[in-house]
Order: structure tokens, then C-alpha cells, then sequence
């Protein structure tokens, strides 16, 4: 089962969650199989996270609740929340697969919230840009909840174009980049 899981930082928790960034990754690397995707995004300004997000293939329910919450910038205080949804991998890919590779342009999470009947649920045409690409959905996969993307994109309003703006309560865009290990 995919799951999608997204930290939002707690405003001035960045000194902790530096402090706490070998202790992340390490906690990744033993998930190292099982991810689709995963990095940060940044405030508007470019200049601190604001979040980290993680696209990850686990056995149940449980075993995503038991990721999102005992990953140590959790425990220690450094997310303000975390939005954990079953997702189903459209492009059924890892963003390593991705052609266009981890630095080249702009890259940005884009996060649609649903309201009323699914939409997006395909593969957008002519997106050759998108490094990750599925649905948003309840914890027993029937109900579409949103979709959440990953992509490359000259500007933000390019990337928040991936989805059908008037399907959504709200669309969210935040800079991201690859994450892991540099």
C-alpha cells in the first residue's frame, strides 16, 4: 500500500530540526526500499524547510502511522502536523526513475484538496515534467480525498496548473526538492 505522508514544520523549529538531520536519515535509510519520493520543501522566500515529505510503500495502515509518527523530528517537536493519506503511484515510478533527474529547474509539491467527485485521477497529458503523480485517499483507498503531485515547472502558477483548479476546496504549491543524502 502507497501512502503519502507530509511533515509541516512548527514555526522556529529549524535550529532542531538541523540538529536532528542525521538522526532523520538515518531513520530513511531504513526505509531506503520502500520510498517513492521524498525531501523538503522550503518557505516562499526559499530560504528555510517548511516541511518534509515522504511517498512511501508499506504493508498497512499501521505500519504508515508507525512511520510518520516515530520519525525523530515527530517525537521531538519539530512538525507542526502531519497529513498521512493512502495514495496510489499513477506513474509507477520512484522519483529516482525520474528522466529529468534530481537538479535540473525548479521542482514543487503541489497538493490539491478534494472537494466533491474525484478528478485528476489519470496521468495528466503532456506532463512529461512530473516526478511523482496519484491521488489523495481515505485509509481504506475508496474515498478520493485529493491529489498530490511532484514536478518540475518553470513557476509556481505552471506547476499549480497540473491539476483542475475548480475540483479542489484548495491547492497548495511549496518549492521541494530531492531529498536524502547529499
Amino acid at each position: 500500500m502507497e501512502f503519502f505522508c507530509y511533515h509541516r514544520d512548527r514555526p522556529g523549529s529549524l535550529a532542531l530540526r538541523d540538529e536532528l538531520l542525521e538522526e532523520h536519515w538515518s531513520y530513511m535509510d531504513r526505509y531506503a526500499k520502500e520510498l517513492i519520493a521524498r525531501g523538503p520543501t522550503f518557505t516562499a522566500d526559499g530560504t528555510a524547510p517548511s516541511g518534509s515529505v515522504h511517498i512511501v510503500d508499506l504493508p498497512d495502515s499501521a505500519a504508515a502511522r508507525a512511520f510518520a509518527f516515530d520519525e525523530p523530528g515527530h517525537r521531538a517537536g519539530v512538525y507542526r502536523d502531519v497529513l498521512l493519506r493512502r495514495w496510489r503511484n499513477v506513474l509507477g515510478r520512484t522519483m529516482w526513475d525520474f528522466p529529468g533527474g534530481p537538479t535540473e529547474g525548479n521542482r514543487y509539491l503541489v497538493l490539491g484538496f478534494g472537494s466533491g467527485l474525484a478528478a485528476d485521477l489519470d496521468v495528466p497529458s503532456g506532463t512529461d515534467e512530473l516526478i511523482a503523480y496519484g491521488p489523495l485517499l481515505s485509509d481504506d483507498g475508496t474515498i478520493w480525498l485529493g491529489t498530490a503531485a511532484l514536478l518540475r515547472a518553470p513557476d509556481p502558477d505552471t506547476a499549480r496548473a497540473v491539476l483542475t483548479a475548480d475540483r479542489y476546496a484548495g491547492i497548495e504549491v511549496h518549492d521541494w526538492q530531492f531529498g536524502g543524502r547529499r
